[in-house]
């Protein structure tokens, strides 16, 4: 089955620009304007890849909702405002209430050098799959959830969550995963990673601007 046979919905919670990225050491604004940027990437790439049909960001910045809202992303406030995972269930339940027969993928926002072309293939790997998981770089968080659209499993992201998530069915997608699809940044050493591995614009001319970044 394909990514056109099993239509997808993807759902990225976006946290308020003012506390993201703090493990990063630079000004809070710079933070802000690398956050920003990672997301745009991110929501860009979910876009334009084959087989989605929405792409539904949960965020409470006012910066962030109406930037996401200009690439062509659904909005929608974190209604439940208790964290990550319950923000995830909220996007979740409203991508489904639109598109009950949709596949759902659960991606973090910080995956800059994410594209359709690495997105695309994770697709259709899980499309007959009840749940699916890709670990992070590391190894031990998870960067992206698939839920099928009978999926009642709850995302556990942060953390050790990979292995929570396969504890509780998911098939690990990681073997085999576009190394793009687990690149989340967190530190500095993360970002010049990223950057070997290919950035989206935003990052790139955000990085550019400010090489304080990599120091």
């Amino acid at each position: 089955m394909t990514s056109d046979a099993q239509p997808w919905a993807v759902v990225v919670p976006v946290k308020r620009l003012e506390v993201a990225k703090t493990r990063l050491s630079v000004r809070p604004e710079l933070r802000r304007e690398l956050a920003l940027a990672m997301a745009t990437d991110t929501v860009l790439a979910c876009l334009r890849t084959g087989g989605v049909v929405e792409v539904l960001v949960v965020t409470d910045d006012e910066l962030a909702g109406p930037a996401m809202r200009a690439l062509g992303a659904t909005v929608v406030a974190d209604e439940p405002d208790a964290g990550l995972n319950p923000a995830l269930v909220h996007g979740v339940d409203v991508v489904r209430s639109g598109h009950p027969g949709a596949a759902v993928a659960l991606l973090s926002s910080d995956l800059p050098c994410l594209t359709p072309e690495a997105l695309r293939p994770l697709l259709d790997r899980a499309a007959a799959m009840a749940a699916g998981c890709v670990a992070d770089a590391a190894g031990t968080g998870t960067t992206v959830l698939c839920l099928g659209a009978e999926s009642s499993l709850s995302p556990s992201f942060g953390p050790g969550s990979w292995q929570r998530h396969v504890e509780s069915g998911a098939d690990d997608l990681t073997t085999g995963a576009d190394p793009r699809l687990r690149r989340d940044v967190d530190t500095t050493a993360d970002l010049a990673d990223a950057i070997s591995l290919g950035c989206g614009a935003a990052t790139v001319t955000v990085i550019a601007a400010h090489p304080a970044l990599l120091q």
